[in-house]
């Protein structure tokens, strides 16, 4: 009886479980047409070797390869993968991308895409668009080239992108922010150029930006706002030269190679989540804030190729989670924190708690004395290359050093009090005895109270020469010195399109300050090293060179060697003027170019107000300058300026077969 009932229960369920079985559903035929002549179109890649006429690239398992496999829902493709060895070269030219997007769209149903490494070339085709379906897209390590068509755009489920390793060019659009679903966007290692779109900061979904090895530039844009961002890879690029706004959950910001300056925000040291920072070569100045290596959840820091600065201690603390610094090539003092030099415990596995440190090119010891910190500067090198960028050095030691201080000035002041006091008194005593002299003698001459040394006619050039270089220099900028980074920001890193001329001892630069000014910098060459207290007395004679009539100096740089703060080139800063020379204007000007004769006059008081002051308003004059018509430069107003003049400043520098004088001729 009982085997009766399991009999029965046994034909009830059997239908039910062959109605659980799945059916197998025969591809439609149209799509294995389409997939066999995607095979053809690739030229037969080993990879697709198993492909072929009787093929169930549904369900027929034996033909699947890790580099190559199809995925269907029901009797449609929507999945389909060609993974190329990496490295093949580009297809034959009877290859076209065209014709392979047209075969692809046969695929309505396709949701996921991945051909990487097969040679596919050509123009990414706007007919992508007829796959409206794609969720996911890789097409990375082929040689499509020109830019993203625009039907991208019209992907509303689009989630993930991805085209390293291609030839695209062109900017990057900014219908980018029309993709509502887009999670993942990377396009490393291609040559895209100009700036990131404003768009990008509208990406709500976006949680992945990897734009790395391109010719991108300018400033990025506020990322603040996209909640779900998670990482920033931009490096090797010519962004800055803020440092982006992101968002508190980032991950991993990778800013290596770019051009970013000043310095980092201080909301970087609230980023709980950071995984990953690198800000290696870069412009960034300013304080290091060690705050970043406490950060809970930090594993890689590196800071490397910049000009930090700032005192690091011993008892600094770092998260539980770091393995791997660079602080090199900085301007970091003090000594590096314990917990970066900490070897690992006995109970915990090899290289779990050691961290990677790189901090060489500093002014830093080790805890201590001990450990290897590499090879470091002086602690006056960092302190002078601070100054040179225009940036105060961290008081080395807090309250104590200010109440020393405050203690060292009130003495000063009691001492200089007490000093004025005694003078006062000693005035008063001298004056009383010196007119009780006077009476008794008879007048005298002026003049035979005048020093042999210094002629009475000395002191009136020099009362002359004050009020002529006051009176030349009116409306002109005041001189200064220049860091380094403002000269490179002027003249976008000394880029080839910037370059005016050059000559055996340098090059001439045109370029545009911060303020807007256009300038024109020249480049010294220093054969021998010397110190820039050995120039001081150059520097002071061209800081005189500041006339109406003269391509007047606005200021200069020094760069220094970094390992012995020598002096290794020097920039000088001068007006840049662009009207062309007083000969275009006179003998090869155009009509309504020629300078009338009232204006010639003009010009002519010009070039001898100009000449006066080299040779008698400065000391010593300059003279054998060289005067030629091309060399007399007209401004905007078409007012004269001397674009040659004699200055030594390479005497001491130029090689034993260059005159000890040498003619400068900036050839503006």
């Amino acid at each position: 009886m009982a085997r009766r009932s399991s009999r029965h229960s046994l034909l009830i369920l059997l239908p039910m479980l062959l109605a659980m079985v799945p059916e197998s559903t025969q591809l439609q035929s149209s799509q294995t047409w389409s997939l066999l002549k995607i095979q053809q179109l690739l030229n037969y890649p080993p990879v697709l070797s198993t492909w072929a006429n009787h093929t169930d690239f549904c369900y027929g398992g034996d033909y699947k390869t890790a580099s190559a496999f199809v995925e269907c829902y029901g009797d449609s493709v929507t999945q389909l993968h060609i993974i190329g060895p990496g490295g093949a070269p580009p297809l034959p030219k009877t290859f076209s991308i065209d014709a392979f997007f047209t075969t692809l769209s046969r695929l309505p149903d396709l949701r996921v895409l991945t051909l990487t490494g097969l040679g596919l070339w050509g123009p990414l085709p706007g007919k992508v668009s007829r796959l409206a379906s794609l969720e996911i897209v890789n097409i990375s390590g082929n040689y499509l080239y020109g830019q993203l068509p625009e039907g991208l755009s019209r992907l509303g489920n689009l989630q993930t992108f991805i085209a390293d390793d291609n030839m695209l060019s062109g900017e990057l659009p900014g219908w980018l922010g029309k993709l509502p679903s887009l999670a993942v966007l990377s396009l490393r290692n291609n040559s895209l150029q100009g700036p990131l779109p404003e768009s990008v900061g509208d990406m709500a979904s976006l949680r992945s930006l990897t734009l790395a090895s391109n010719n991108l530039s300018g400033a990025v844009p506020d990322l603040s706002a996209l909640r779900n961002l998670q990482v920033v890879d931009l490096a090797n690029n010519s962004l800055g030269p803020a440092f982006p706004r992101l968002g508190r959950k980032v991950a991993s910001v990778v800013l290596s190679g770019n051009r970013f300056g000043d310095g980092l925000p201080g909301e970087l040291g609230s980023f709980y989540l950071l995984e990953r920072l690198d800000v290696s070569r870069n412009r960034f100045v300013g304080p290091f804030p060690p705050a970043l290596l406490g950060l809970p959840s930090i594993e890689y820091l590196s800071i490397a190729g910049n000009r930090f600065t700032g005192l690091l201690t011993a008892n600094m603390s770092c998260g539980e989670n770091l393995r791997f610094v660079d602080v090199s090539s900085n301007l970091l003092t003090g000594s590096l924190p314990s917990c970066l030099t900490r070897a690992p415990s006995s109970s915990s596995k090899p290289d779990e708690s050691k961290v990677t440190l790189v901090a060489a090119s500093n002014c830093l010891s080790a805890p201590g004395g001990g450990g290897d910190v590499g090879w470091q500067h002086p602690s006056l090198f960092c302190q002078n290359q601070a100054l040179a960028v225009g940036i105060v050095p961290d008081q080395a030691h807090g309250r104590k050093s200010d109440a020393k201080a405050g203690l060292v000035a009130g003495i000063v002041a009691g001492a200089l009090a007490g000093a004025v006091l005694v003078g006062v008194a000693a005035f008063l005593a001298v004056r009383k005895v010196t007119m009780r002299r006077a009476k008794a003698r008879p007048p005298r001459r002026l003049v035979e109270h005048a020093s042999s040394a210094y002629p009475s006619q000395f002191f009136a050039d020099a009362r002359y020469i004050s009020q002529t270089v006051k009176l030349g220099a009116l409306g002109i900028p005041a001189y200064r010195s220049f860091s380094l980074v403002e000269l490179e920001a002027a003249t976008n890193n000394f880029e080839v399109s910037c370059l005016l001329g050059q000559d055996a001892h340098g090059q001439m630069f045109r370029g545009t300050l911060g303020n807007g000014t256009p300038v024109t910098i020249r480049t010294l060459r220093v054969k021998r090293s010397q110190t820039s207290q050995s120039f001081n007395r150059h520097i002071e004679m061209i800081s005189k060179l500041r006339h109406r009539h003269l391509v007047s100096a606005l200021g200069h740089c020094f760069e220094y060697n970094l390992d012995d703060s020598t002096v290794t080139q020097l920039y000088l800063v001068f007006e840049y003027v662009q009207n062309g020379n007083l000969r275009s204007r006179i003998s090869q000007g155009t009509e309504g170019r020629r300078l009338p004769w009232v204006q010639r006059i003009s010009t002519a008081i010009g070039v001898a107000k100009g000449i006066q002051f080299l040779h008698g308003g400065i000391m010593p004059g300059l003279f054998a300058n060289n005067f030629k018509i091309t060399n007399i430069l007209l401004d905007q107003n078409l007012v004269a300026k001397i674009g040659s003049y004699n200055i030594p400043i390479l005497a001491e520098t130029a090689k034993s077969e260059v005159k000890p004088t040498m003619q400068w001729i900036p050839s503006f």
